[in-house]
């Protein structure tokens, strides 16, 4: 039963402490638009697309309205468009972003915050459909607005596809490169993957996966500032109350979204797949996962203990939300993005957050290495190799990682880079100058380890 005082702490959570639904994402099979004409599935998908998403944001907005809930972003995911472009005649990289450009109406005409799927799954080798659609990456990211893009290039169970990796090396670069009008904002875009889930709703990872339904509801929520003001009740308290701290505030955050998800279900019609617990930040004071380590006793996140806190902080968010929902997934955890976390940002420009720190932190959080600026001269090898080292951890841990870099044009170490919005600022942070040209150029793929023999 509901009280008063829970009435009045929700309140206060949402005013006061950045308390949000981070996204409403709706996932959309496109498995049936598929075949030979690029102009009559680009026509199909427009249509599926636009069709079942057109009540979405009116929906969301509803919803907002009558529970007084934030919901900050209404996005749309789609099935790996790599599988439409295997389906096609003579399938080209003009054909590829003709594809991506008819996601990119669409999303305006429903509205949308983005829309995630411009994917490829190659953790265990390429299609021919892959090959071209990896290789338009930076092309079709460069000509919309609202299309996201993820390559998954790594799995516990296949290894890690080193081609792949390398590609996506000079895919990033390239895609910096075409958008440095924007200061590289295409590689915002842009996520490279080990172990990626099919049902998230983060941008920009989302996609709907093979596994997943006709059309699907899930829900990403948020609360970092929540969490951080929970831990200023309990100051000097030992670890175990911190984690049980959390664990009931994670309850409390994930119920909110449980709500969200069957209300939205609801009213679209459309089945209810998960809620997604994240602890997803935003450059707004006070609204940082590098605020709540801080608040533990780090004087600075990067600190020496740093990554303790935050594996402490993933596993009791995790404990929490769990409890709150049947349906429980995406990623669900603790989100490090760099110029996305006002905390982040600030260890950053003062130095005590490092890309190798930032790398080991991403042993124990939710994804990987996100959106990290870097400066605008780093080889393609270089980045490649961040990406193989971050798809090592995921593979390794059977966990999920990820890499979403920005090589910045023009920009060096010290340097800063504005993206606006919940993107915020990136400050340019220092890459190793010693190089991996040789290691990432021997190709082929790292083999699954041995924890992968699990039948």
């Amino acid at each position: 039963m509901i009280n008063p005082f829970e009435i009045i702490e929700t309140i206060n959570m949402i005013d006061k402490e950045n308390l949000d639904v981070r996204t409403i994402t709706m996932g959309i099979s496109l498995k049936s638009c598929a075949g030979p004409d690029i102009d009559e599935v680009c026509e199909k998908v427009y249509n599926k697309i636009t069709t079942y998403a057109k009540d979405l944001v009116k929906v969301g907005e509803d919803i907002e309205e009558q529970f007084g809930i934030p919901i900050i972003n209404k996005r749309i995911s789609v099935t790996p468009i790599a599988s439409l472009v295997d389906a096609l005649d003579n399938p080209t990289v003009d054909k590829c972003v003709k594809l991506a450009k008819t996601l990119d109406r669409a999303a305006k005409t429903t509205g949308v915050n983005f829309i995630g799927g411009y994917s490829a799954l190659v953790h265990k080798g390429y299609t021919e459909g892959e090959k071209l659609l990896i290789e338009s990456i930076p092309r079709a990211l460069a000509e919309t607005d609202l299309v996201c893009s993820s390559v998954n290039v790594g799995s516990t169970r296949a290894g890690i596809n080193m081609d792949a990796v390398k590609q996506m090396g000079y895919v990033v670069k390239k895609a910096a490169e075409l958008t440095k009008d924007t200061q590289g904002f295409a590689c915002a875009k842009l996520v490279v993957f080990c172990n990626a889930v099919e049902d998230n709703p983060f941008m920009a990872g989302a996609f709907h996966g093979e596994g997943e339904g006709e059309c699907v509801i899930n829900v990403g929520v948020s609360g970092p500032g929540v969490v951080k003001c929970a831990l200023e009740k309990v100051k000097g308290a030992d670890f175990g109350t911190v984690a049980e701290t959390i664990k009931k505030t994670a309850f409390k955050i994930t119920r909110m979204g449980q709500l969200v998800a069957q209300e939205a279900s609801k009213r679209l019609n459309v089945p209810f797949g998960i809620v997604d617990l994240s602890l997803a930040p935003t450059p707004a004071v006070g609204d940082s996962v590098a605020y709540i380590l801080e608040e533990m006793g780090i004087e600075k996140c990067g600190a020496h203990g740093t990554t303790a806190a935050l594996a402490l902080l993933n596993d009791a968010v995790k404990k929490g939300g769990i409890m709150a929902s049947g349906y429980v997934g995406g990623l669900s955890g603790a989100f490090i993005p760099v110029s996305e976390d006002a905390g982040m940002i600030s260890a950053a420009k003062a130095g005590a957050l490092s890309l190798e720190k930032l790398e080991a932190m991403t042993c124990v959080c939710s994804v990987g290495l996100d959106m990290i600026v870097i400066p605008g001269d780093t080889p393609a090898s270089a980045i490649s190799a961040i990406i193989a080292d971050e798809a090592a951890i995921g593979m390794i841990n059977t966990k999920t990682t990820a890499v979403r870099v920005i090589p910045a044009p023009g920009k060096k170490i010290g340097d800063e880079v504005e993206f606006g919005g919940l993107l915020g600022t990136g400050p340019v942070m220092k890459v190793s100058g010693y190089s991996s040209e040789e290691f990432v150029s021997r190709g082929g793929r790292i083999p699954a380890p041995l924890q992968s023999l699990k039948n």
